[in-house]
């Protein structure tokens, strides 16, 4: 199956694979959701702008391709769209949150890929990540490579081939080390919500503790 995605595809394809795993219960999705999928500003490498006539295009494109396409339902009366990987390519969830995760922020080290695809699959070490990795760069035609090292960095990056071969990549201006950075960000921002929420009881507490005290001064 030779596929050559484009850039607006690629975005909606991945954008579906995401929401059918991460928000189940509002899949297939609406094109006004559809469209809010493709131009969200986390979890989007590069952030996009795309309104309703490219998203219908790119559907258009993805259901002459098999990827994509309507979905009927008796208790809706808004046409909603799903993808259609598993008929394509048979993934499992492995190769299907990986994939999905290069499909929406482009080439990633494993490291990456592994932090940045836990809301589909948790992986459990590198090793099952590079393994996943492995199997769809053996599939025919591949639909993964892994590209040349770039200098200065510690790890190889990886990338779909849905939009046809990937020679090289370049890092954004702000760097390796401010990519690098935000590899986690949503996990970091949970964390941060968690350490709030404890330090507010942690208050609360303390300030239940003094009234306690004051009863016996």
């Amino acid at each position: 199956m030779d596929i050559r995605l484009n850039e607006v595809e690629t975005r909606v394809l991945g954008s579906l694979v995401e929401k059918e795993i991460t928000t189940p219960d509002y899949y297939p999705l609406s094109l006004n959701a559809l469209i809010n999928a493709c131009n969200q500003k986390s979890n989007r490498d590069p952030l996009m702008n795309l309104d309703e006539d490219a998203v219908r295009e790119a559907l258009h494109g993805l259901n002459e391709k098999g990827l994509a396409g309507t979905t009927s339902s008796a208790d809706s009366r808004v046409t909603k769209y799903e993808h259609r990987l598993p008929e394509a390519f048979n993934f499992n969830r492995r190769e299907t949150a990986i994939l999905c995760v290069l499909l929406l922020r482009g080439p990633q080290t494993p490291g990456e890929l592994r932090g940045r695809s836990e809301r589909m699959h948790r992986f459990d070490d590198l090793s099952e990540v590079q393994s996943t990795l492995q199997r769809l760069m053996k599939r025919e035609p591949p639909l993964v490579k892994m590209l040349p090292r770039q200098p200065g960095t510690k790890e190889a990056r990886y990338a779909h081939l849905l939009s046809g071969d990937v020679e090289t990549w370049e890092p954004e201006p702000a760097g390796e080390a401010a990519a690098s950075s935000s590899v986690d960000a949503e996990r970091i921002a949970r964390l941060e919500d968690e350490v709030a929420g404890l330090q507010k009881e942690v208050a609360d507490l303390k300030q239940q503790f003094l009234d306690f005290r004051k009863q016996f001064e």
